[in-house]
């Protein structure tokens, strides 16, 4: 496989996630350019090839993952054209909001301090205050397993609650182009300000998380934080990984946390849940790498 980007052996993937644990990758590899990412892809139908964002919302094992850790970091392009922002898989969706602002558009005020980039927040339809990546999203371009470039423009009816086409797929996204509006430079301001505060009220700041560890099933009556809080497991501690003081859906690393504890306390979240009131709570962070397979119980 000819590659002209960075390529890292054994490199510790606590470096590279928002919850700061994680093993060695065996291979983490730096992509240069798309003819980079299409000789991996086309590599990855024979071996396993995992694509990395930002490193929010997943979980990766204390031992690592095996094969290639395509780290998209580096396809952090942003481009304003008209309404419209085009804007690189490893840019930080925080950054393209803030771009947007600048510029006067309005329609990425609700992801703005946000920890994912732009290529993990289309593949799993980030939503927050009412609002999905999926509102805005015009177009993707991807490079598939066959190495091939194509340009996907999905429908609506592809989209649900933080499931988006791209999760059924062996496709590597390299940018998206979301459709905004015009609005007012202040007013658009002020709600990312009031988004930023709300977070940092909510502790998505205090410490390594990866934000909200289930998905909020609205069957249940309410937000999985509250279910959570409703049996007193704020502050609960495994080692150093502890339900957050502050908000029960999220789980920090307190310092010197393992992955393993991390995956111990949703496990026993999971389980103070099912026993209370019946019901399963669907994770939101994803188990990434060489995990027993207990792990996906």
């Amino acid at each position: 496989m000819h590659f002209r980007g960075a390529v890292l052996f054994d490199e510790p993937m606590d470096a590279h996630t928002s919850f700061r644990v994680g093993g060695p990758a065996d291979v983490l590899l730096k992509p240069a350019c798309s003819d980079d990412v299409a000789a991996v892809m086309k590599f990855g139908r024979r071996h396993p090839v995992f694509i990395l964002g930002a490193g929010a919302n997943i979980l990766v094992s204390d031992r690592g993952i095996r094969g290639i850790v395509l780290d998209m970091s580096g396809f952090d392009s942003c481009t304003v054209t008209g309404t419209d922002i085009v804007a690189g898989a490893g840019a930080a969706v925080s950054d393209v909001s803030e771009i947007a602002a600048r510029n006067g558009l309005s329609g990425l005020e609700f992801i703005y301090a946000m920890p994912g980039s732009v290529g993990g927040s289309v593949w799993m339809n980030a939503r927050c205050y009412g609002k999905s990546v999926s509102d805005i999203i015009d177009s993707v371009e991807i490079i598939d397993e066959d190495g091939q470039s194509r340009r996907i423009v999905p429908s609506p009816s592809e989209f649900s609650y933080k499931v988006s086409p791209f999760q059924r797929k062996r496709w590597a996204i390299t940018c998206a182009r979301f459709k905004l509006q015009e609005g007012d430079k202040q007013e658009i301001l002020k709600e990312m300000d009031e988004h930023r505060r709300d977070r940092e009220s909510k502790g998505h700041f205090a410490a390594p998380s990866a934000g909200s560890i289930f998905k909020n099933d609205r069957r249940f009556g309410m937000p999985s934080g509250k279910i959570i809080d409703s049996l007193s497991l704020k502050g609960t501690a495994v080692g150093g990984a502890q339900v957050s003081p502050v908000h029960a859906n999220i789980i920090i690393n307190n310092g010197g946390a393992t992955a393993e504890e991390i995956f111990e306390l949703i496990r026993l979240i999971e389980k103070r849940v099912r026993d209370t009131y019946g019901f399963e709570l669907e994770r939101e962070v994803l188990l990434v790498g060489d995990w027993e397979k207990e792990a996906d119980r």
